[in-house]
């Protein structure tokens, strides 16, 4: 109720010592009566303080009462008239100093009688906040039983408090758009503040557009989404905060929903990936897996693969891509070797954009991202070991977050990743199949020497002592080697022959 409804009741004769129109309007939450010197600590704002003044025994008194509930902001002090036979100039002018409104109560109205009719009033106006929450909830829940999708509960919430409402992920992905999609700069702005607030929901700076988390507390920022409102939400009445706190539910529901689907496709999606590092590009299990997670096999693919620094994160690091991926379509995302890797199809740079949103939120990790050049799926292989070596660029560089594409590997990789799968396979096997066999015969340690041997620029000092061998040992293996691939390795068309070999397997 307002504070004008009360002093409109006839029957409680209340008569306004101080207050103006403005005064009038204020809403009177609850009440609370007393004759505590200092009331304070009971109140919380918005109450209604009945009080008969047993607490004045000097004008100083006056002071130091008002000053305490004006401190919390209550609506006003309803002073009773029988202690005094009227109140106080000091009670009066303590009042004004304050701008707490001020209310005399007659001697012959109890402050039981005010009392009850303040809480009636605030208890009815409860039970219709009530009963409109509670409908509106249903209908909510009924429209998610129907199967309305999130843009449309976002609308529909939105056009019930007048103010536009979306839902993005932490890349900025838009999961329900709004009548229009943000501008690219108001949406790196909401992404920023959601990522970045100490505490939710918050403000955007520089705007009236307001922040809400979906989903725990608990959660990293950098895996979640929020809900996007325009409007400061602590200017909002009860009713347009409920409404929004509805919406944040709702969504919550969704994404548990998505997440359940996802589940069931990350099995396909292991799947596609282990055939890929396996080497399987002409097998027809691969495109078989490819349309069974809704990427077109005759599409050039490209292959992203990102790790967080600290171990025990490649689920994070998963999410992370699951909604990057997801920018460009239905997302295909699995681990290899203890990192998160992506098939995506389509333009990289909106990948690359999407997670540079990232790096606010990141606070202490360490993210790294590398990412292929599109490739037939024959050569997506060789894309993968592509994006593999870029993130191992980027692992390289200082800074919370680093994508390297493939535009930025400058070496043989590049090269070996444009090659079919079943052709650098056979090069391979042609070069240093021999080398194998012996190996596989005789335990000999052939090509552990000649990985070290080419990694130490064919220096027979430094591969002996990474190897803990003997000089001559040294010698002797790489010798064997030289006969069985016919090639002599301190001749260099014969050493990029056998280093390339060794990269293409």
């Amino acid at each position: 109720m307002l504070l004008r409804d009360l002093v409109g009741r006839a029957d409680l004769r209340l008569r306004l010592l101080h207050g103006d129109e403005a005064a009038l309007d204020r809403p009177v939450r609850w009440v609370y009566t007393t004759d505590l010197r200092d009331p304070a600590r009971y109140l919380s704002g918005g109450e209604l303080v009945i009080s008969g003044l047993i607490w004045r025994n000097e004008p100083a008194d006056s002071e130091r009462f008002v000053a305490a509930i004006a401190e919390v902001g209550v609506a006003a002090l309803a002073a009773g008239a029988a202690v005094f036979h009227g109140i106080p100039d000091d009670v009066v002018e303590a009042c004004r100093r304050h701008d707490v409104p001020l209310l005399e109560v007659p001697e012959e109205v109890s402050f039981g009688a005010l009392t009850e009719v303040v809480v009636g009033s605030v208890t009815a106006a409860r039970g219709d906040r009530l009963a409109v929450t509670v409908g509106r909830q249903r209908r909510l829940l009924a429209a998610v039983a129907g199967g309305m999708g999130l843009e449309d509960l976002a609308a529909q919430v939105g056009m019930a408090i007048g103010l536009t409402c979306r839902v993005l992920t932490a890349t900025g992905r838009a999961l329900a758009a709004g009548p229009e999609p943000l501008p690219e700069k108001e949406r790196d702005a909401a992404v920023r503040r959601f990522l970045t607030a100490d505490r939710l929901p918050a403000v955007v700076p520089g705007t009236p557009r307001s922040v809400f988390p979906v989903g725990p507390a608990s959660e990293l920022r950098p895996t979640s989404w929020f809900v996007a409102v325009d409007g400061a939400h602590p200017e909002w009445d009860q009713e347009t905060t409920e409404a929004v706190g509805e919406l944040v539910a709702v969504a919550a529901l969704d994404r548990a929903r998505r997440g359940e689907g996802l589940r069931f496709a990350r099995d396909i999606a292991d799947d596609a990936i282990s055939l890929v590092a396996d080497g399987a590009g002409e097998r027809p299990e691969l495109p078989v897996r490819l349309r069974q997670a809704g990427l077109d096999p005759a599409e050039h693919l490209a292959v992203a693969v990102a790790a967080f620094s600290g171990p025990g994160r490649v689920e994070t690091a998963r999410s992370v891509l699951v909604d990057a991926a997801a920018h460009l379509g239905p997302p295909v995302v699995g681990t290899y070797e203890g990192m998160a890797v992506a098939l995506v199809p389509g333009d990289t740079a909106v990948l690359d954009a999407a997670l540079a949103r990232l790096e606010p939120g990141l606070a202490g990790d360490r993210l790294t991202i590398g990412i292929s050049r599109p490739a037939a799926i024959a050569a997506l292989t060789g894309a993968l070991q592509e994006a593999v070596h870029a993130r191992t660029l980027a692992a390289q560089r200082p800074g919370a977050l680093h994508v390297v594409t493939a535009t930025e590997v400058t070496s043989h990789v590049a090269l070996l990743a444009a090659v079919p799968d079943d052709v650098r396979r056979t090069f391979a096997e042609r070069v240093l199949g021999p080398v194998l066999a012996y190996d596989a015969r005789n335990d000999s340690g052939l090509m552990e020497t000649l990985e070290a041997f080419l990694e130490h620029s064919g220096s027979w000092s430094r591969t002996a002592e990474h190897l803990h061998l003997h000089v001559n040992t040294v010698r002797y293996r790489i010798g064997r080697v030289e006969e069985l691939t016919a090639r002599t390795l301190s001749h260099f068309p014969d050493r990029v022959d056998v280093f390339l070999a060794l990269r293409s397997r």
